[in-house]
């Protein structure tokens, strides 16, 4: 009797931890929606460490969506000014927390470069840097963004 109230005490603190989640997952894709101006739904974000920072990639998931992908440029083109500028306040704003690493990157905002490039299906951002405080704030930043955006993507350089 014990092991099965112990089993559906278990159970119910999953079911509530996994409702949660998703709810947080649904409540991010929405503030993201708004803050990025584009259907999180419709389009793939990937967060790549490098040994000198990382890459944030951002693409249309139908190469016919071209709405999504001018959106996605005029959104990362703005995020890489203001990343430049040690402004993060959309990925605040898009995840209700500031993100680990952000305090570091405003700090060293001089020593890191961020470069925009447009892809078929959207754009990146390359983030670049030879200081390695610098180096770790941005693998902090990233390897956040790899797990609250489910992105499946490695947290350890390869």
């Amino acid at each position: 009797m014990r092991f099965q109230r112990y089993c559906l005490t278990t159970l119910f603190i999953l079911c509530a931890a996994y409702a949660a989640c998703a709810q947080d997952m649904a409540g991010m894709h929405q503030r993201g929606d708004h803050v990025m101006g584009f259907d999180q739904q419709k389009t793939t974000h990937h967060f790549r460490l490098t040994n000198t920072g990382g890459v944030i990639q951002v693409e249309a998931n139908e190469a016919s969506d071209t709405a999504s992908r001018d959106q996605i440029r005029k959104h990362l083109g703005h995020i890489a000014r203001m990343f430049a500028e040690g402004n993060f306040k959309a990925p605040m704003l898009i995840h209700a927390q500031t993100p680990p690493g952000v305090p570091v990157m405003k700090e060293l905002k001089a020593e890191i470069e961020y470069t925009f490039e447009e892809t078929e299906r959207g754009a990146r951002v390359i983030i670049k840097t030879t200081n390695p405080q610098a180096l770790a704030a941005i693998h902090a930043f990233l390897r956040f963004q790899i797990e609250e955006h489910q992105t499946g993507d490695a947290t350890e350089l390869s």
